[in-house]
């Protein structure tokens, strides 16, 4: 029988704590050892050597490490991984920037390490369902793909505004459930609340299949929404992934009688189906494939060039807002 793989954790706040939490109950793994320079605020770390930092981490003999980290310090340790030998699921964004993101993805290919990044709504099950719904042609033609992330302030951010902490979320995982990259964005942004990160944003974009994407990111919301919409030729699926709910809208064929609506060459509205779906943990769904990952099986991760794409793009939004002009994506 195979030893389990030998696991570590670097950064124990807000994810991090979710983060012990699956590692200790995976099959096939265990977590060895964990570490924070701020020491262990919510507890996790019990029974398990505690470090300040990655030296000591790597002292335990790791097999892969997670990073939930600040996004300031993914470059610096996830290099440090690299150059150990441990495979390394980072945490989102995946960088700061796209010149430190593009470093970590050429050391993990480089080293042909497993390197993944936390994109966590890819794991969804509402998104996972709406993705092989929408690769079977159940939509047809897809026009467009609207998303909304919108909440209160959450005091566990410092380093980074709405745009690489939240944006980046609905950036990859709208060319995940189509399958296309983005070309162009186009974007707006505003800062309500007195930090120097922006806390709101509304973002267009042009996916190289000619889809159109719409994002509206805020943290100035007094209610949690987290909607994604997409729109075909056949109809429309609205996935709520805050309760991994997927519903579809179809077109409608009746006839109306109104003649000013016989007018109208558009859609009518149809039957209104909402899905019976299997809501594992996202979380547990991503820590199951990063370990396939690591075992040479066959998985769907997000890997560091996917991570790097997101935040190229997330880099490109910025540029939009402050330019006032529409910016062509590159990476």
């Amino acid at each position: 029988m195979m030893a389990n793989l030998r696991a570590g954790l670097i950064g124990l706040g807000m994810m991090g704590r979710h983060h012990a939490r699956v590692l200790r109950s995976l099959p096939g793994v265990d977590l060895v050892a964990v570490a924070d320079a701020a020491g262990d605020p919510h507890g996790v770390a019990t029974g398990l050597p505690l470090h300040s930092d990655i030296d000591g981490l790597l002292g335990e003999g790791l097999d892969y490490c997670t990073v939930a980290t600040p996004t300031a310090y993914h470059e610096e340790l996830g290099l440090a991984l690299a150059a150990a030998g441990v495979h390394a699921l980072i945490e989102k964004p995946l960088a700061k920037d796209t010149q430190g993101a593009r470093k970590l993805a050429e050391a993990f290919e480089s080293a042909g390490l497993v390197g993944a990044v936390g994109h966590i709504e890819r794991y969804n099950p509402a998104l996972q369902n709406l993705r092989s719904r929408l690769a079977d042609g159940e939509i047809g033609e897809i026009y467009q793909i609207t998303t909304r992330r919108q909440g209160p302030f959450p005091s566990r951010i410092a380093d980074v505004g709405v745009v690489k902490d939240l944006a980046t979320h609905d950036i990859d995982l709208t060319a995940w459930v189509v399958g296309h990259a983005y070309t162009t964005v186009s974007a707006h942004t505003a800062y309500k609340s007195g930090r120097e990160h922006e806390d709101l944003v509304a973002v267009t974009g042009r996916l190289a299949n000619g889809t159109i994407t719409s994002h509206l990111v805020n943290w100035l919301s007094p209610m949690k929404e987290r909607v994604t919409i997409v729109t075909g030729d056949r109809g429309t699926f609205v996935a709520d992934t805050l309760h991994a709910d997927l519903t579809f809208h179809a077109n409608g064929s009746m006839p109306t009688a109104w003649s000013d609506l016989a007018q109208f060459r558009g859609v009518s509205e149809g039957d209104v189906v909402r899905y019976a779906i299997a809501k594992p943990e996202p979380l547990r769904t991503e820590h199951e494939a990063f370990r396939d990952a690591v075992l040479g099986k066959e998985a769907d991760i997000v890997t560091m060039r996917q991570g790097l794409a997101t935040v190229s793009v997330a880099e490109a939004v910025l540029l939009s807002a402050d330019t006032n002009e529409t910016v062509k994506v590159s990476f």
